[in-house]
């Protein structure tokens, strides 16, 4: 299952692989907006996400962890 979800990146890692993201709330998650951070599966993505940006996100649970699988 894949969740949408529009954010404000706040934070890149590129070289950790991360992103810190402010997210509205997630309704298919029943999660509140909050800030937290998030693995990107693909690294072609951190092209897209830049601090102060607003993105659509799309985010896949993997394992114990939420991860950005797709961001517009």
């Amino acid at each position: 299952i894949t969740h949408s979800a529009v954010a404000t990146v706040k934070e890149v890692d590129a070289a950790k692989g991360k992103v810190i993201l402010a997210h509205e709330a997630i309704q298919s998650l029943n999660w509140p907006p909050m800030t937290m951070g998030f693995t990107v599966k693909d690294r072609a993505l951190f092209g897209k996400l830049k601090v102060g940006k607003q993105v659509h996100v799309d985010i896949k649970k993997e394992g114990a962890e939420y991860v950005v699988v797709g961001v517009r």
